[in-house]
């Protein structure tokens, strides 16, 4: 009969260290996509929908799309969460993207989204003149009125969450995954930035294409700086004064 096992032999025996878990790269950029199927899917599927088929102007969204929206997004943040915490744990996992707290960030979040709503002004404002002196009718995106028309109180939860949703997973997710799958900031950066704005065709293509200079703008700044913070905050101005307008 074959021997048994120190550990059971002898119970003071030391217990044998517990390898720690590394996904290798291929499960990695399995996390990777299924993270970013679930998010945004459905969001891809809509934008593109919206492209093709007008939307009906000044009809309010209900508030049953707004509460679904809201609860989709956190789904999201709980897998992210999940796939997180397989490797470090959920808060160490957060620290790693790059989310920590700080007023500071705060501040930089503000002047960040100052900075890139300049550039975006610059960038339509340039493009508007080179089709006038071109001799093509000038392009009017479509307006996040015609989108969302009227939102009701219901919409304010989920406007609150999407910087933090799409921040984290579009923005500090992805990018430091592919940054260190493949070394490549500018395949982070633009992977991010193409996502980002496939998402948001339902402004039309002029439209996405304006608004995808305000999201390269976050996509450079975490590339240089890898905190997540400043790009959530400036998210979340755009998206809470885009809602004042609305109403």
């Amino acid at each position: 009969m074959s021997e048994a096992p120190a550990t059971i032999l002898d119970p003071h025996a030391p217990e044998l260290p517990v390898p720690a878990t590394t996904p290798s790269r291929i499960l990695r950029w399995f996390e990777l996509i299924l993270v970013l199927l679930v998010a945004f899917t459905r969001s891809i599927q809509n934008a593109v929908y919206l492209l093709h088929h007008s939307p009906t102007p000044n009809v309010a969204i209900g508030s049953d799309r707004w509460i679904l929206g809201l609860f989709h997004e956190i789904i999201a943040l709980l897998l992210l969460g999940y796939v997180l915490s397989r490797r470090s744990g959920v808060l160490a996992g957060l620290q790693r993207l790059g989310l920590r707290w700080s007023f500071r960030d705060i501040g930089i979040g503000f002047l960040l989204w100052g900075v890139s709503r300049f550039v975006y002004i610059i960038v339509a404002g340039v493009v508007h003149l080179l089709l006038l002196a071109l001799g093509h009718p000038p392009v009017t995106p479509t307006s996040a009125k015609e989108i969302f028309g009227h939102p009701g109180f219901a919409a304010i939860p989920f406007f609150l969450l999407t910087p933090l949703f799409e921040e984290l997973i579009v923005r500090a997710y992805l990018m430091t995954e592919v940054l260190e799958l493949t070394g490549s900031s500018t395949l982070a950066i633009l992977l991010s930035v193409l996502l980002q704005a496939s998402y948001h065709l339902y402004y039309g293509w002029a439209g996405a294409f304006y608004i995808s200079f305000i999201f390269l703008c976050f996509a450079l700044f975490y590339a240089r700086t890898r905190r997540a913070l400043p790009v959530v905050v400036a998210h979340g101005f755009q998206d809470i004064f885009g809602l004042i307008r609305l109403w």
